[in-house]
This record gives C-alpha cells, structure tokens and sequence, in this order.
C-alpha cells in the first residue's frame, strides 16, 4: 500500500488529489493551515489508513511531526505531495514586505524544507515527490511580484534538487499548472495582508481542481519529471522568451485591472 503524504489538503487541488489517491487505495497522511476545514474531509473518507495533521506548513516543528507520523503510523512514506500554496494581487510598489516574505515562505521554503526533512524516508522506499509549481514562475503577470518570485524560486530549486535526489531512485515532477478553480486565489492577500479586493485577471481558460489532480496522478504513473497541462500557457511562457516586448504588451493589457 502507498503511502502519500499531501500538504493544503483540506481543500482545492489538495482536496481533489487526496479523494484521487484514496480510491486508488493509498493511505493518507493529510496536513492543512485550516483545522476547522480538515476535520471534515478526514471524516468524509473516514478509514483507518487515513490520518490528518493540522498546523502551519512554513514550521519546520510540523515538518518534523509529519515525518514522524508517516513513520509511526504507516512506517514508510512512499509520495510526497507539496502543493499547499497562497498568493497575493497587488502592485509591487503597493505591497508590505511582510506580504513578499509570507508568500516566499509558504510557496517556496516550506516546501523544500519538507522535502529535505521526508528524504531518509522518501530513499527508503525509492519513493516520489510532487511540487506544484505555477506558470508564473515562467513569466512575469502585472500584481504578483511576489508569487512569481516564489515559484521560479521552486522551480529551480527542485530542478537542481532532482538531479541530486535521482541517484538514491527518487523521482521529482514538477507541475506547472496555469489557472485553476481554487481556493488559493479567492484566498488571495492585498498588499497589506489583507484579503484582495478585486478579481483577478486570467490568461486562457480556468480549469478544475479534479481535472488537474488526475492529470499529477497519470504524471506519476509514467515517472515523469515535468507536467504542462495548459497549452495556452505554455505557448505564453514560449512567447515571453522569444519575444519578451510583444508578451509585455499583451500582458499588460490582460492584467491592467491589477494596477489599481
């Protein structure tokens, strides 16, 4: 039986890849910021080879307490999921440095730092890893400075990781999904901290949480080590490199709402 380890689970992407993995038959060890909002979904599945950690991904205290349930509980760990994530919508000369250090911490330490502490088990069972990247970390989008940042911070960061970890037979994929219908931009901080105010702009077509989910799982399956599943986006990320001038005007006139 796989045992998969799933961080913003209490609902989104999170949510929809641990219903995934539990009808496939895993045992789950779920965590979340939202401990009101976890209880229910550990109910809903409601078995004994799942078990649910609340508390704050950016606590390295946590990452050592998720590590030892894994252990104690199911005595291997076998997938790590790290896709909790938050976001923030706010010009970059209008938002709190506490805002860039809060995103950076949640999209980028955490993750790494729960990867290396899940290591010794992850080369036990030759296990695999899962970073849900974003297509912002491919290019620039007006008002997300900070998430941008974040996620090209993760992106390199598991990319040179992958090429490490492969010598003890631990795979790496990288997601980079484009817009989806979560949580995680209705969630979205202002520039002061505060919730967002205003909607945000899109590029291309917003999908669902399910659809993505599956898509990860069918990554894994075939040990790939890179998933674009939007080819607008991808088209998008090939244009800033290729012609940075014409994406820049394009750009700036989705996303002209974010300025405000």
């Amino acid at each position: 039986m796989r045992v998969t380890l799933i961080t913003g689970a209490a609902s989104g992407l999170g949510w929809q890849l641990a219903r995934a993995c539990h009808a496939r038959g895993d045992a789950l060890l779920l965590t979340d910021i939202d401990a009101p909002g976890l209880a229910p979904r550990l109910a809903e599945l409601g078995d004994a080879r799942t078990h649910g950690l609340a508390g704050d991904i950016t606590d390295p205290d946590l990452h050592r307490q998720l590590v030892e349930a894994c252990q104690a509980r199911f005595g291997r760990l076998d997938l790590l999921i790290n896709n909790a994530g938050i976001t923030h919508r706010s010009p970059t000369v209008a938002t709190t440095p506490a805002v860039f250090r809060k995103v950076m911490a949640v999209d980028y330490h955490a993750p790494l730092e729960l990867t290396l502490a899940a290591l010794p088990l992850l080369r036990e069972s030759r296990g695999q890893v899962v970073a849900v990247g974003s297509m912002a970390g491919w290019m620039p989008l007006l008002g997300r400075a900070g998430y941008c940042a974040a996620k090209s911070a993760l992106s390199q960061a598991f990319e040179v990781l992958r090429a490490e970890i492969s010598r003890d037979g631990i795979g790496l994929l990288m997601v980079y999904p484009s817009f989806l219908d979560t949580p995680i931009d209705r969630n979205a901080l202002g520039g002061d901290g505060q919730p967002a105010d205003h909607a945000r702009s899109t590029i291309g077509k917003i999908r669902g949480a399910d659809w993505m989910a599956h898509l990860i799982l069918d990554a894994l399956d075939r040990r790939r080590e890179r998933l674009f599943p939007d080819r607008g986006s991808w088209l998008a990320s090939l244009l800033w490199r290729l012609a940075p001038g014409l994406y820049y005007r394009k750009m700036s006139q989705r996303f002209a709402g974010e300025m405000s």
